[in-house]
């Protein structure tokens, strides 16, 4: 028994808008598992009849066999996982593909989907201003509706962390991401994207419904390893463990840990994410006084230019947008007892 069939009453027969592959490599799938695996969605749950189904893919993975077998499947959106055009940075960054397959592979990907995003990565050592717009120009200039742009952070643990800390790798230099992420808005703003979060650019009709969803603060079900689920009251996730994950399928049980959200940690985290996005943090949808303490709580930001409020909406400027969860944070409550109405 799989764990599609275990999950189908989580969501409680709500309608599916949005079916994500992704986390690790879903590409490498072998011909008609795609097929598959959309079909038992369909038999498990409610599917929306335009749903948007994206598959996570790396450059090196994509080829003309692939892209035909992913739109047979019904796979209709895209999301190459570029990180940069430039050889020496992907080398860098230890990434499989080479510059010419960053290249080629989206030229071959945007002759199949009309509904493509790439992710880019800024804030590296090597990256210089000069390549970063070459790295944006050639995004737009292949007409790629959609743009993911993360700047560059090293986790502990890491061999890039080990190798930084030793001083034989050049250090992250937060100004010049902030600097990188300055000029990203201002290129976006004139190729005619939409900044609808900190991170995410589009063309006119093609912001992403499926990670617009985690923002607004949908449901969603994760099936897999360490895939994280949330009904409006609870996240859990399950076990990372690949061996312990299936012989718990294999016997009719999900492997999971749950946290049930207090009304507290809803508050904070609409917060946090409804700033994130171009609609901002709407006073509309929380109690009066807690809307009253969030307008309080932000004249300092509105004062300093970070902040605006636009027809009861609190929504980050260019500038604040750099600061955006350090000014969540600080908007944070300590305790309520009610949330969003």
């Amino acid at each position: 028994m799989s764990e599609l069939e275990l999950r189908k009453d989580y969501l409680k027969d709500e309608p599916v808008e949005t079916i994500y592959f992704g986390g690790g490599t879903p590409s490498l799938l072998p011909p008609g598992d795609h097929d598959a695996l959309i079909e038992k969605t369909h038999a498990a749950f409610k599917i929306a009849p335009n749903a948007e189904i994206t598959l996570e893919t790396n450059p090196d993975d994509i080829s003309e066999e692939r892209l035909n077998d992913w739109k047979a499947a019904g796979i209709n959106r895209l999301s190459i996982g570029i990180q940069s055009f430039f050889e020496e940075d992907l080398k860098w960054m230890n990434r499989a593909h080479t510059a010419e397959q960053a290249l080629d592979s989206l030229r071959s990907a945007v002759r199949h989907f009309s509904n493509i995003t790439v992710d880019l990565i800024y804030g590296t050592p090597l990256l210089t201003n000069e390549k970063w717009k070459t790295n944006i120009d050639k995004v737009i200039i292949e007409d790629v509706v959609h743009l993911s742009c993360y700047a560059l952070t090293v986790e502990p643990k890491t061999p890039l962390y080990k190798l930084i800390k030793e001083q034989k790798a050049a250090d992250i230099d937060p100004d010049k991401q902030s600097e990188q992420f300055i000029l990203l808005m201002q290129w976006m703003e004139e190729a005619g994207y939409e900044h609808y979060e900190i991170s995410n650019f589009a063309k006119p009709g093609f912001i992403s419904r499926h990670n617009s969803s985690y923002w607004r603060g949908k449901k969603y079900l994760g099936i897999g390893p360490s895939a994280h689920s949330f009904d409006g009251a609870s996240r859990q996730w399950n076990i990372s463990n690949n061996n312990i994950y299936i012989d718990s399928i294999e016997k009719g049980m999900i492997p999971f840990e749950r946290e049930i959200l207090t009304p507290t940690q809803k508050l904070n985290e609409y917060i946090m994410t409804s700033l994130r996005t171009m609609e901002g943090l709407d006073l509309n949808q929380v109690e009066v006084a807690i809307s009253q303490q969030l307008c309080t709580g932000s004249r300092k930001f509105i004062d300093r230019g970070l902040l605006t409020e636009e027809k009861g909406h609190l929504k980050l400027t260019r500038e604040g947008k750099l600061l955006a969860d350090g000014i969540a944070a600080e908007l944070f409550f300590e305790k309520i007892n009610k949330i969003v109405q």
